[in-house]
């Protein structure tokens, strides 16, 4: 058996971080533009999408029961062999649209049905994927060598990010200009996606080294599990000022949960807006469950080719966001989470209003709108880091992991519950009307960061 010695951790972990990324990118953006590609209107679009992130939401439930069965290291080879699988399915089953279908944003989702599913099914699998790679990664190297590859691990997981919503949806748009065919274009790049996800893990059966046993006396029973789970639930939510930290989980990046669905639309829409008749129908893996009819806006957006979104938002947008998030980081540690709160509340929530100028302007200069772009997602990088010290330091105590896992669950939830609506409301009433709106609720980040900041410590 190798152990963890027999293998240097940089011919691994660099990898498998690579690898956490790509399935969540995946899942929960480059659907988006799929999606948005193929002519699904933008509140189908952003209701079913936001359904994707649910196993993040509750990821926390059954992490513990990967530790019960098997090892860490059977997971995480059986999870990307699943998502090599997924995506081969994505790749053979997904639909063809008409091109006038496409072109007049009438394709129902309900012609994607089997395109959720595998969709869903990629999201268990990364989301059990992240609980034992993360558990793995403190079971194969000691504490010294952890925190000597903590940046390697975050840097990874950011090229991943990068070559997921910028290098990939760049292909998709490249093979679309020289095709015309908008299907091909994503099916080549699933079809990508799972040749380098196979070549992965099958690198990954050779290079992570074996640093777990299958012996299960070792092991909590399920019994166990649940009780500890239970006692961790319980003191979670018996904290003092468990209230108010859960408002300020769910509120404090509320408007950044209305855009975040809706900002690869309005750059991919055609810039002619128009009011039309549409009809919404709710389907459950196949069944329609009822329809809603209503008046839609279409149109409105930038009309950026995909191989220019995969620049833009796909690469300028999350380098903006990454240096964001060093130079909050940089900036909090030194300053403390209460100097800085207010300023991070700012840089989170006044940027986005970079949206509400694209809209009216629709300026035509790509320089004006990558610098918009990237200035959002700078701020929203920089911003979040106060959000994240914040669960930090709430879930300190006894159960600390288990409680910052809730927090988690909290903060998907955040995302998820404007995700539902934001398309419809957009639908409604524009692009530019639901810029404005969405940016109106940055009034509930001040109001939650008031009260926390009267809360905290110097």
């Amino acid at each position: 058996m190798k152990t963890n010695q027999s293998i240097s951790p940089w011919v691994w972990v660099p990898t498998l971080y690579f690898t956490e990324g790509i399935p969540y990118f995946l899942v929960n953006s480059i659907s988006v533009m799929l999606f948005a590609k193929m002519g699904v209107p933008n509140g189908q679009l952003a209701f079913f999408t936001t359904l994707l992130y649910f196993p993040w939401f509750l990821k926390g439930l059954w992490g513990p029961f990967v530790d019960i069965f098997r090892t860490k290291r059977w997971w995480i080879l059986s999870m990307q062999g699943l998502l090599t699988v997924l995506c081969i399915l994505l790749t053979v089953t997904l639909p063809s649209p008409e091109a006038e279908q496409i072109a007049a944003k009438t394709t129902s989702v309900g012609v994607f049905r089997w395109s959720l599913i595998f969709f869903i099914i990629a999201a268990f699998a990364s989301a059990t994927h992240d609980i034992a790679a993360d558990g793995y990664y403190m079971l194969a190297h000691d504490e010294r060598s952890q925190a000597a590859f903590v940046g390697i691990r975050s840097t990874f997981y950011r090229i991943a990010s990068v070559f997921s919503q910028g290098v990939l949806v760049y292909i998709a748009g490249y093979i679309e200009n020289k095709t015309g065919n908008i299907p091909l274009s994503w099916q080549v790049t699933l079809g990508a996606t799972s040749v380098i996800l196979l070549l992965i893990t099958i690198y990954h059966c050779f290079a992570l080294p074996k640093v777990e046993t299958e012996a299960k006396g070792e092991r909590l029973e399920a019994k166990g599990v649940w009780i500890e789970l239970g006692k961790a639930f319980g003191t979670f939510f018996t904290k003092p000022g468990v209230g108010l930290a859960i408002a300020f989980m769910l509120l404090y990046r509320l408007s950044e949960g209305f855009l975040v669905k809706l900002c690869q639309p309005f750059l991919l829409d055609h810039a002619v807006e128009e009011l039309r008749q549409g009809e919404t129908t709710f389907s459950l893996f196949g069944m329609d469950l009822f329809s809603v009819h209503h008046t839609m806006h279409v149109g409105g957006g930038l009309a950026l080719g995909t191989d220019i979104v995969g620049i833009m938002y796909g690469t300028l947008g999350v380098i903006g966001l990454l240096i964001g998030g060093i130079l909050g980081g940089i900036y909090i540690s030194r300053r403390g989470l209460k100097r800085s709160i207010w300023l991070m509340a700012a840089a989170l929530t006044l940027p986005s209003f970079v949206y509400c100028y694209l809209s009216m302007a629709q300026p035509e200069s790509l320089w004006i709108i990558g610098t918009a772009v990237s200035f959002e997602q700078f701020g929203y990088g920089f911003g979040f880091t106060a959000y994240m010290l914040y669960m930090m330091y709430f879930a300190e105590g006894e159960y600390k992991t288990a409680h910052y896992a809730i927090c988690t669950a909290f903060m998907a939830l955040s995302m998820m519950i404007p995700g539902f609506v934001a398309g419809f409301i957009q639908e409604s009433v524009g692009y530019s009307a639901f810029f404005w709106i969405a940016n109106a609720f940055s009034i509930t980040t001040f109001a939650v960061t008031y009260f926390v900041y009267k809360k905290l410590e110097n």
